[in-house]
């Protein structure tokens, strides 16, 4: 083949090797690829109502009135069977309200669609226990005299641990002098908690900045871990506070009541 090759003019070598390359840019353009595309998702209130239910209900200690939102957020993502393919993943590269993600960043479990969507509903409900455990713990609460129930099951995942012990630490506590935890705001966030308190990161917080600022967050609460991420595609108006525990992010909120500055990114 070089033989054949070296007797033709450089214009038709050139055109003869193309091929073979042009197939595989051909074969590529129809493969599927291990990624998916994420976007914005919901957001959730979790002082006030999902679906017609409150989403924290209390009983065996009084709670008081709240004025603020503390909204957790949520991506949206291809689902774990759904073929991405180069020309789709070329045009979502270059669009700022999505994001190309590996797949197995998202759906880490692996397995099929149900299997999926059973994992992340398990993680939620376990994120739900810890939350509890922590909020609880933060305020020196017994756990058999106060009893929490969290009505959002049907979001998946871990990453709303944060803001389901802050809603229940301002229903039992507010800000700590009477006042509301949110000082009336609409403060959004993300992030895994463990029952002692401690937030981890969760991946996706520049898609659930966006949610945030969407629904009308001033404030955004991002695992310290992902402070670069979240800063680098920031909307405007939306004060970002780095926390790595539930401590952090109570005595931000309280700091920014009082009009002190908090930490931030």
């Amino acid at each position: 083949m070089l033989s054949r090759l070296s007797r033709l003019s450089r214009p038709a070598a050139l055109a003869v090797c193309a091929v073979p390359v042009l197939g595989l840019f051909a074969v590529a353009a129809f493969a599927p690829l291990p990624f998916v595309i994420a976007q914005p998702g919901l957001t959730a209130d979790v002082l006030g109502a999902h679906e017609g239910k409150p989403v924290i209900v209390i009983s065996g200690a009084p709670t008081l009135p709240t004025k603020g939102q503390l909204r957790m957020t949520t991506i949206e993502a291809t689902g774990p069977s759904t073929t991405v393919r180069l020309p789709q993943l070329l045009d979502d590269w270059f669009d700022s309200s999505r994001s190309v993600m590996p797949k197995e960043a998202v759906y880490p479990s692996g397995g099929s669609d149900e299997e999926i969507e059973k994992h992340n509903l398990k993680q939620m409900a376990a994120s739900q226990e810890d939350a509890t455990r922590a909020a609880l713990g933060f305020l020196k609460k017994d756990p058999k005299d106060v009893k929490v129930d969290l009505n959002l099951a049907d979001v998946g995942g871990p990453s709303a641990g944060l803001l389901f012990s802050l809603g229940i630490v301002d229903k039992l506590d507010g800000d700590g002098s009477g006042g509301d935890l949110t000082g009336g705001r609409t403060v959004a966030g993300t992030g895994t908690i463990t029952e002692d308190g401690k937030v981890g990161a969760v991946g996706g917080v520049a898609l659930k900045t966006q949610a945030a600022h969407r629904d009308g967050a001033s404030v955004f609460l991002v695992p310290s871990a992902e402070c670069s991420d979240a800063a680098s595609e920031l909307p405007e108006g939306l004060q970002l506070i780095p926390v790595s525990s539930l401590s952090d992010a109570v005595n931000a909120l309280r700091a920014l009541n009082r009009g002190e500055p908090a930490p931030s990114c």
